[in-house]
């Protein structure tokens, strides 16, 4: 697997992975000037977008559904041959979105004349049955050939077939398996997300000699994962002419041309671009292709589509009185910001986690990173910027858990540490250290609640969002563990939070922190003893009664695992092979030891 930035420099990115060849055809195209005179064959232009979470209001530096509108409209003007699609991540993630469960951008989308769009992970938010419902109020196809009924039907058609200027373009999309544990999994059960390599190359071949064009349609992303990645696909399928990308939020400003030929693009996130895919066909062959964006600044020029901006701007008016209500007022901006929250403490995550146990009067509380959606400005604060952080309508529950599974869950959220991960927890009521030179699992130590050592026997108070608490992010050590409590939702409780906090300020507190972890020193080598003199044996005395050798040990301040070995003449491997202690460094005061037998 490969580990990528968010944005990259394709010449970068080539050098590493991928030939240079087709670079030169990358320029950016502009707005207007789409055709490529004396370019021999039928020119089409495929627009796209992708992880836009509901971004429907222009807001710089996103654009907004009018003006995307606005774009396609450009360049269906300047080309006929123009297609729209969308990479997932569509119908979920602002208020404008999330009030009425999605079907706001339904109609939107409908309005701005896309031709197809992949569910991503997001889309699944809702529950998988009401997303069917709303793909039949699409007047375009929602399409994946690798989401699959528990008896391996799909949900979804797999493809469309597209015939542009008597050019056959055949759309295969994709959807990301990681949808399983990102999006809360209740959402998901009955249904199944099948290899993407395996299904992308199946109908690649049903369609190779039936069309002109392979086009793969993809909420896969570039980020490094525990299954497929963009790459992984892209290398192991052969036949795919252009990669349309999705989920990682990945901005490529020229597109990449791997070493097969397949050209990948991905547009960013938020409105924030609209991509642009050029192609000429001669003859049923692409024989030129290349990648582009169109930001703000490139469409300024570009009137935004009335009709799209009217139903929007309805549709805001009609939500109004609910989400400008102001609920507080403070005196500090929070960061939420998705690099920040998913890599680290931040301001806004101490905050909500706080929220957490505050409302519960859990020992810990602990939410995923990947669940905070955006900042807060600081001044007056309205629900609807509340409800934007925390779109998901998340309730708070409590569980009773070991200290070795908090333990385990704070290992999974920092697997991938330092890389950004949905998963990176934001804690309230303990404390820990991350040490990154160490493997994946054991990175996480030092951990602290209420300023005394972990004990990963004893049970704690959990406070956190029912999509962890039943596996969600891989927090799997969370589904053994019944409901101890319900505490109403999350943008309730942060709203409460934030009423009590009035002018005072936010700033983080240390409670996550990098660090190296302590080192054990392994005991000392034995030495030989010395031969002495054999001394005549003197007459025995009467035996003193034998004390017998303890059988376990009560750990007290200040002990170590290796002195405690010394002190008992064995060694301090034996002792936490006998213990069954995970990690040798984790020993407290109080805990009891088991101690070898004598022989």
């Amino acid at each position: 697997m490969y580990k990528w930035k968010k944005t990259f420099s394709t010449l970068a990115v080539s050098a590493l992975f991928f030939s240079s060849v087709g670079f030169a055809n990358a320029a950016v195209v502009t707005p207007g000037s789409v055709t490529a005179p004396e370019q021999k064959g039928t020119h089409i232009t495929i627009l796209h977008t992708n992880d836009t979470h509901a971004r429907a209001v222009e807001e710089s530096p996103n654009m907004g559904y009018a003006k995307v509108a606005g774009i396609a409209d450009k360049y269906r003007k300047d080309n006929p041959n123009t297609l729209l699609l969308d990479g997932g991540d569509a119908i979920h993630g602002t208020t404008f979105a999330t009030l009425v469960n999605g079907e706001s951008i339904v109609k939107v989308m409908n309005e701005m004349g896309y031709d197809a769009i992949v569910p991503g992970n997001h889309e699944f938010n809702y529950g998988w049955e009401h997303l069917v419902k709303l793909s039949k109020d699409l007047n375009f196809p929602m399409i994946s050939a690798n989401v699959k009924k528990k008896n391996s039907t799909g949900l979804f058609d797999p493809y469309i077939i597209k015939e542009v200027d008597g050019v056959k373009l055949g759309i295969i999309a994709l959807t990301t398996p990681e949808t399983a544990y990102k999006t809360n999994p209740k959402n998901v059960e009955g249904i199944e997300f099948t290899d993407p390599s395996d299904e992308m190359q199946k109908y690649v071949d049903e369609l190779r000699n039936k069309v002109d064009v392979i086009v793969a349609l993809a909420h896969i992303g570039q980020d490094d994962s525990d299954t497929d990645n963009t790459f992984d696909v892209v290398e192991e399928v052969d036949g795919i002419d252009v990669y349309i990308d999705g989920h990682s939020h990945t901005t490529l400003e020229d597109g990449i041309l791997a070493d097969n030929g397949t050209l990948i693009a991905s547009a960013g996130e938020y409105t924030k671009y609209v991509g642009v895919v050029d192609l000429w066909v001669d003859g049923g062959d692409v024989v030129k292709k290349k990648a582009s964006l169109i930001d703000e600044k490139e469409a300024a020029g570009i009137a935004p589509n009335e009709k799209v901006a009217a139903l929007v701007g309805s549709i805001t008016k009609e939500q109004a009185p609910i989400l400008d209500e102001v609920v507080a007022n403070i005196a500090t901006d929070l960061e939420g910001a998705r690099e920040k929250v998913r890599t680290g403490e931040t301001n806004l995550g101490d905050l909500i986690a706080d929220a957490l146990r505050d409302v519960s009067g859990a020992d810990v509380a602990l939410t995923n990173g990947g669940g905070i959606r955006a900042s807060i400005d600081k001044g007056d604060v309205t629900k609807g910027e509340v409800i934007t952080v925390l779109p998901f309508g998340n309730q708070i529950v409590t569980l009773n858990v070991k200290g070795e599974d908090l333990i385990a869950a704070l290992e999974n959220g920092v697997k991938s540490y330092p890389e950004a991960s949905g998963g990176f927890p934001q804690i309230s009521g303990f404390t820990f250290k991350i040490d990154p030179s160490k493997e994946a699992g054991n990175r996480v130590h030092s951990v602290m609640v209420g300023g005394k050592a972990i004990d990963p026997e004893a049970t704690y108070s959990l406070a956190t969002n029912d999509f962890t608490s039943i596996g969600g992010d891989e927090y799997d050590m969370f589904k053994k563990y019944s409901q101890a409590g319900l505490y109403g939702s999350l943008d309730e409780a942060l709203i409460t939070h934030l009423q009590k906090l009035g002018k005072g300020t936010v700033t983080t507190d240390g409670r996550i922190s990098e660090g190296t972890a302590p080192v054990i020193a392994p005991p000392a080598e034995e030495k030989p003893t010395p031969e002495v003199p054999v001394k005549p044996e003197k007459p025995s005395k009467p035996s003193k009664p034998v004390t017998e050798k303890p059988s376990v040990y009560v750990v007290k301040s200040g002990d170590t695992l290796y002195s405690i070995s010394i002190k008992y003449n064995t060694t301090w491997q034996t002792l936490q092979q006998l213990n069954k202690l995970k990690n040798a460094h984790w020993i407290y005061p109080g805990q009891t030891l088991k101690l070898p037998v004598a022989s």
